[in-house]
């Protein structure tokens, strides 16, 4: 079966009555777990981005606390799973803002671990990315905005 195209998507939607269109969400929430995290995203934390990012960070200290210091191996995988987790509340905001706080967050925890990254050159691989991907989201942001993280990145660096 093909996906239909957005905008036939759209203009399908904008037919239906307001009942079917709650209907059809339901259906969406139940089957799979994503899309129901971004309905309540969309719902209940959109409106109060602040509380959002202050949320997700805590979810982040949380993970980083059991990382498994002992074994490289698991502290490489779990450090994984919590940056899936970051991309995906990043995905659901869609606010280069968010991004650029969750990421500095994630850059800091990352940094504090104990683990060496100059030594294991898959976390410091992953470290070097979200930097990479943390400087383009802030050269997209407000020039006054620019400058007061650029200071988070003089820290993340050295």
């Amino acid at each position: 079966m093909k996906a239909a195209s957005l905008k036939l998507i759209k203009t399908e939607l904008d037919l239906l009555h307001h009942d079917k269109v709650k209907a059809l969400c339901m259906q969406l929430v139940k089957y799979r777990k994503e899309n129901k995290e971004l309905l309540s995203y969309l719902l209940f934390e959109a409106d109060n981005e602040q509380n959002y990012i202050k949320e997700v960070n805590s979810e982040i200290d949380e993970l980083f606390a059991e990382i498994n210091k002992s074994n490289l191996y698991l502290a490489k995988k779990t450090i994984r799973k919590i940056l899936r987790i970051a991309n995906k509340y990043i995905k659901y905001s869609g606010s280069k803002q968010t991004e650029v706080e969750i990421l500095i967050h994630f850059c800091n925890n990352l940094r504090n671990t104990g683990v060496s990254l100059s030594q294991n050159t898959v976390l410091g691989k992953i470290y070097l990315r979200q930097m990479i991907k943390f400087q383009k989201a802030v050269s997209s942001l407000h020039e006054d905005l620019q400058f007061d993280y650029a200071q988070e990145i003089k820290n993340l660096i050295n």
